[in-house]
């Protein structure tokens, strides 16, 4: 997506199936390539995932909870 996908914005190159068709290109984005499956990102089931994953993008985007000192 050109200048990067926002939060809770679903990726243009998703099919309805949830496939990259982007997966194995060269063109594929950096940080899609640098994401590891793990049960702590994907969960047990698809819809866990998908809760995990906006909970990171809303964690790590403007106004997120990322690198926040309040807690600290």
């Amino acid at each position: 997506m050109p200048g990067g996908k926002p939060a809770g914005v679903r990726c243009v190159q998703l099919t309805a199936e949830l496939r990259c068709t982007l997966f194995g290109l060269p063109g594929r984005p950096a940080v899609c390539t640098s994401l590891k499956p793990s049960i702590g990102m994907c969960g047990g089931s698809a819809g866990e995932a998908m809760r995990i994953l906006a909970a990171l993008e809303a964690a790590t985007g403007p106004g997120g909870t990322a690198g926040s000192t309040e807690d600290a």
